[in-house]
């Protein structure tokens, strides 16, 4: 038994059957969503040969002590932003051994954001070891859920689709 959506573990296995089967680990930094992606991936037997680690950095002060997130990123473009997401994504990649790491940040709600970046708004970034900074993958996108739940859930998956080789 399992207390997440059959959706995410799904995709949780194919992340850890297709990342083993090219020898590639991967770690996360996870914001808004708060270890649902590290706790889908973790649901998987064996994941252990795949996914190394997630950080759980929801405040800013954690983003800037545990990541190294600059904190003149945080206080210019947000830390919902995509320069954020980006520095997240670089810290998990620095501070470990993985091949690729996957960041997400962003505004879930009920409360919270503006009109620039209203609740729904969720960034992601992905980088990979010897990458060239132009091939990253870094996205903002607007989620639409009805509340938090579906918000991270929604914000979950695409991290997961995020780590497919």
């Amino acid at each position: 038994m399992t207390l997440l959506p059959a959706d995410l573990v799904e995709l949780a296995e194919r992340v850890v059957r297709e990342n083993r089967a090219v020898g590639r680990t991967v770690a996360l930094a996870e914001s808004c969503t708060g270890g649902l992606v590290a706790a889908a991936l973790t649901e998987i037997p064996g994941s252990s040969a795949v996914f190394d680690r997630g950080i759980v950095a929801y405040s800013n002060a954690a983003k800037h002590e545990l990541l190294g997130v600059p904190i003149d990123i945080m206080e210019t473009f947000g830390s919902v932003s995509i320069a954020c997401a980006w520095a997240m994504a670089q810290g998990v990649l620095s501070r470990t051994r993985v091949d690729v790491s996957v960041a997400i940040s962003g505004i879930a709600g009920p409360d919270g954001g503006s009109a620039q970046k209203p609740v729904g708004t969720v960034v992601f970034a992905r980088a990979v070891k010897g990458e060239p900074e132009e091939q990253a993958v870094a996205e903002e996108r607007r989620l639409c859920g009805s509340n938090r739940a579906e918000i991270r859930h929604q914000a979950a998956l695409f991290a997961l689709e995020l780590l497919l080789p």
